[in-house]
């Protein structure tokens, strides 16, 4: 019985050593890896919508607390002045969310693009909503009326990937909702 306590009590040590490791290792590297998603993920999302800045858009970013929590808002500014912002928005899709980062130009009215940040879709099918040929149809497309052809709008679905493309468009529509939450505290939060 004494072996069995000591064996018990030698494991819980052990047990409860390593979970303090872990504990401090993914604190001091939540920090860092937050960093490398913004640079790696978020980062070539924005270099498909935005062309003409100067500034570090991932460097940059403001959160913004909404009663839905908090967004990050990524800018484009040129010569010091904010011409653009982009946010990261979630649809459903055939294999999981869909990240989608969207773009909008300062006054609210079109769109500057979308660049994809995450998906898990079906290759050839709906992972075809990273190319251009699909992106593109959102670039300077008005944030009203944002929709598939099929639902009365005039954005092509990708062939036999409707619920990638469904998704997509779920996500941008979701995106102007909270661009018209915040976009009279844009200008100020970058000092324009």
């Amino acid at each position: 019985m004494k072996e069995m306590l000591k064996m018990i009590l030698v494991l819980s040590l052990i047990c409860g050593l390593s979970g303090l490791t872990l504990a401090t290792v993914r604190q001091a590297t939540s920090q860092r890896i937050e960093e490398q998603v913004m640079t790696y993920v978020q980062g070539p999302a924005l270099a498909q919508i935005f062309n003409d800045y100067d500034n570090n858009p991932v460097k940059d970013r403001k959160v913004f607390d909404l009663p839905d929590g908090p967004v990050t808002v990524f800018p484009s500014l040129k010569n010091g002045v904010l011409t653009g912002v982009a946010l990261e928005t979630f649809g459903k899709g055939y294999g999981g969310d869909i990240g989608v980062m969207v773009g909008f130009a300062l006054d609210g009215t079109k769109l500057e693009g979308i660049g994809i940040t995450t998906l898990k879709e079906t290759p050839g099918l709906g992972a075809r909503v990273v190319e251009p040929d699909y992106r593109d149809q959102f670039k300077g497309h008005t944030t009203t009326s944002i929709a598939l052809k099929k639902q009365g709008g005039d954005i092509t679905a990708i062939s036999g990937a409707t619920i990638s493309s469904t998704g997509t468009v779920a996500a941008v529509n979701v995106a102007v909702q909270i661009f018209n939450k915040i976009k009279d505290k844009l200008p100020t939060a970058w000092g324009s």
